[in-house]
Formats: C-alpha cells, structure tokens, sequence
C-alpha cells in the first residue's frame, strides 16, 4: 500500500538526505561526492518535505518552499515574469522530487502527484514552480505541470521551467476526491442518482411523495406534527425560537448549553430578543439535574431549550429532563438536528423539535423538520419562518422533489439503519486509538471525539494527502485541538479500514 505524509522525524529528514545523494549525486550529477553519502538540501530548514511510503518503508519525496527568492529564480530571473498576474497571489516552489528505482512506477508517481495537489489547495497556494529534469518531462506534464520557459541547466543536466497552477491541478485533486473517504457528520454522499428532478410540488405525484415522508418521519420521531422547510438546520431553529417567542410572549424560558451548537442557540435566541436564561455547564460536561431543577423551583420558567445531540463533543444530553419539564410545567424543546436518526429516542414528550435531512438519516442536505406535538398557532414570523402558515397549506411554498424523494428513500432504511450503525460505532470502539484519545462521553452513535496528543497534531492534515478526511475543519474543534469521526457515510466500513491501517503505519514509522 502506497500512502503519504508531511516528513516531521529525524529519521525521515535521514531518509530523505539519503535519497536525495542517490538520486541528485549518484544518478543525476549535480553535486559531488560524499563518504557519509548524504545530500541534505540547502534550503532544509526552509523546506515542507512530502513523502510517499510503502506501508512503513520510505520510497519517494519532493520538496515545497514558499521563501524567496527560489532556486528558479536565480537561473531565469523572477517567476513573475512568465506567469499570469492571478498565478502569482501565492507561490511556492517544487524541487527535489525523487523516487528509489525499484518503485518508479505509475501508482507511486500519481499517489505523489496527487499529495502535491491537495497539499497546495488546501495551502491556498495559487501555482507552484519546478524544475523539472527532461528526461521526465513527460511525468511532470501527466502531473499537470506546464513548461513556461526555455529549457536551462547544462547539457549532462537540462531542466525545464514549469508551473503548475490550481486549475491544471484540478484533475489531480478531483480523481483524488471521487476515491476519497469522508468522517464527516453531514453532508452525506450520495450513492444513488438523482430522481425527480422535473416533478413539481403542485402534482399529485409530489404530493404521495410528501405524504409518505411525514409518515414515516413521524412514525420515526413517535410525534404528531412535523413542518417540512427547504433550509439548514439553523433555519429550523431560527422557525422554532420564533414560535417560542409567539407562543410565551412576555415570559421567560431557559436554554441549557454544554457545547458549540447550544451556544448558537442562545446567539439566535439573543437575536429574536426572546426573553431568557442561560445555565451554561462546560463542554463534555453532562447536565447537572439537581441543579437545573433548583431553577425549575426558583424561576417560573415557560419553555426550556437544549441541543440533545451535541456535535461539538458528540454528547448526548437530556435524558431525565422530559421528566423534570413534566413535573414543573415547562415546554420542553430540542435542538435533535444531529441525533434524530442517529439513535432510538421518542420526540413525544417535546413541544418543539428540530432535525434536518442531510445528517444522520444520510439523505441529501437541503431539508429541514420540526416536529410538533400541539397543533400551531400563527405567529408574528415571517411567513417563510412560520410554522403554522405550513400547517394550513401543507406546501405553501417550492419543495424540490428530489430532495423529497432522497430523504424518503433514506427513511425506508429504517429501522434496520439503527443496527448498522450500532455494529459501525462498535467497530470505532473497538479501535486503539479510540481507547486512547476518545473523550468518554455520553455519545449517541453518530460521531467521536477525539483529543489526539502533540505527536499526532499533523494526523488530520497527512491523512488529506491521502485523500481521508476527518471532521477537524471546523473554528470550534480546532480551538480545542479535536477531530471527529461521524459513523453515518455509505462507505464507512472501507474507509474506516483504510483508516486503520495508514493510522497502524503512521505509528510504527516514528
């Protein structure tokens, strides 16, 4: 198995001083000869080093640097001068490249190849240049690279100037990403075609379509009511605090937080100007259930509002509070938009809740619910917002079918999707690295968290060059130095043994 990574060890800076003499000494003279037959580059200390490996044993490098002034820049004079002006916003410098003998061959080059590409998109790097050796040409030209100007060098050694720009990388990058494996929580790939997309929302066809998704959602959810919105979850949620606001005008509720997205809901609270309270407990930090009923005694609260399924720390939280709200006469209302679908719980005992299609249900993003128990009363909502305007209509506004129809397919998998997912979340379980660095939380079996040490900072970013990507993208996980693993992608058994075995390999190598 070829893989690659960023070279950080002391062993690898070796291993690549090694390769380099027998590569830019030995096989292309360009530097004389040493008795420690070693070759480490000038600009070391300067140089981003990825390399290609198979399985634990190093076989191929190039070397990136961004500082000016670049090697190709002393032998024709300023890149800039050859390039197109919007090539030039950010660049950097390919040199180096080499692979041993005995792997040179067409699945190295493009894993190489493609690591490059990645690792310059994601770099926000416009174009790199190089100077590429005739006698492969033809390689860097497969790369996507491009001759911009006359050949220089000597005539035992030619080089061509060559660049390589975000759009002549794309093909690299897009091959890469139609075999890559996401972790992600949401949204979710998508293995069929699509279907309806000419069917309108006004037909009798679209209509036994709709029909049948809230049946099932509502025989899925155990609720009386459900709202179908064409938005993301936050729009749900925006439409659920403003029938609160309609619904208990001129009287308090409480939000609870423990996490990134319960802190949202008090921005979007905030932002309605409903009147609140807030009992914020740290992040991974479970509900304190005397505490939250010393308030429910002390404040007439009307309503109460938390995230049941935490994405940030992959908490689940609220288990006892239906019970709490019952006996205090509080509404109670959730934010389930990463949980519904993800486990078995009742929406019963809610007020107001709120999923959407794109997470772990596994359909197409695009939809959002919320679900009911009461029948809903207008509010001062915009009628886009407004949840009882829907009632009265059922489609008052565009619904495209297809995204209809990929949630109602999604929901025919149930509830036989609780299993698989139930096996995929034993299966994370059983993983060394989840004994090791996964926090221990009341998790729904959807996503992980994981707290990786100092020596596996560069885990997420090498993983990319590989064309694996875990959910680690987002401000309030790198805050916290976390990455994530969601359960929920079609492929996840491949990718998961995928991730496995770079992961046993990234270890042994240090």
């Amino acid at each position: 198995m070829y893989w690659c990574k960023i070279a950080t060890s002391e062993k690898e800076f070796a291993e690549i001083a090694a390769l380099n003499y027998a590569t830019f000494v030995e096989e292309i003279p360009q530097h004389p000869t040493n008795e420690a037959h070693r070759l480490v580059d000038k600009f070391h200390t300067d140089n981003t080093y990825l390399v290609v490996y198979k399985e634990q044993q190093l076989i191929g490098m190039l070397a990136l640097r961004d500082k000016r002034p670049f090697s190709l820049d002393s032998k024709i004079g300023p890149v800039e001068r050859y390039l197109n002006v919007e090539d030039c916003v950010k660049l950097c410098e390919v040199r180096l490249l080499a692979i041993k003998k005995p792997f040179r061959n067409g699945r190295v080059f493009l894993r190489l190849a493609q690591a490059l590409a990645n690792y310059l998109f994601e770099r926000r790097y416009t174009a790199c240049v190089i100077s590429g050796t005739t006698r492969e040409e033809k390689l860097y030209k497969q790369m996507g690279f491009q001759q911009f100007a006359e050949a220089v060098g000597t005539s035992e050694a030619q080089f061509l100037p060559m660049v390589l720009t975000r759009e002549g990388s794309a093909p690299l990058r897009q091959r890469l990403r139609r075999d890559a494996f996401t972790f992600y929580p949401g949204p979710v790939l998508q293995q069929e075609s699509l279907a309806h997309t000419d069917l309108s929302h006004r037909s009798f066809a679209f209509q036994l379509l709709f029909q049948e998704l809230h049946q099932r959602l509502l025989a899925l959810a155990d609720a009386k009511y459900v709202t179908t919105l064409v938005g993301t979850g936050t729009l749900a949620n925006e439409a659920m605090l403003a029938q609160l606001k309609s619904d208990f005008s001129g009287s308090k509720g409480l939000i609870i937080t423990n996490g990134e997205f319960g802190e949202r809901l008090v921005k979007q609270a905030k932002q309605q100007q409903l009147t609140f309270d807030v009992q914020a407990f740290a992040w991974q930090e479970p509900f304190d259930l005397a505490h939250i009923e010393e308030m429910l005694k002390l404040q007439e609260y009307k309503w109460l509002l938390y995230v049941h399924g935490e994405t940030s720390t992959g908490m689940c939280n609220g288990e006892q509070l239906a019970v709490l709200a019952e006996q205090y006469g509080v509404a109670l209302c959730a934010d389930c938009i990463s949980s519904f679908g993800a486990c078995q719980f009742s929406l019963a005992p809610f007020y107001l809740a709120t999923t959407v299609s794109g997470k772990a249900i596994g359909a197409l993003s695009g939809l959002s619910f919320v679900f009911s128990n009461h029948q809903l009363q207008p509010s001062d909502a915009p009628l886009y917002m407004n949840l009882a305007h829907y009632a009265q209509l059922q489609i008052p506004f565009t619904l495209p079918a297809v995204l209809i129809h990929s949630a109602l397919a999604a929901l025919r998998h149930y509830p036989a999707r609780f299993a698989l997912l139930k096996k995929r979340m034993e299966m994370l379980q059983a993983w060394s690295c989840y004994q090791q660095y996964a926090l221990k939380t009341n998790a729904y079996p959807m996503i992980v968290t994981f707290k990786l040490p100092h020596e596996l900072s560069n885990l997420g970013e090498d993983l990319k060059l590989n064309g694996i990507y875990l959910h680690d993208e987002s401000g309030y996980l790198q805050s916290r130095s976390f990455v994530q693993i969601s359960i929920i992608q079609p492929n996840f058994e491949e990718a998961f043994t995928m991730l496995k075995t770079i992961y046993e390999y990234y270890q042994c190598i240090d």
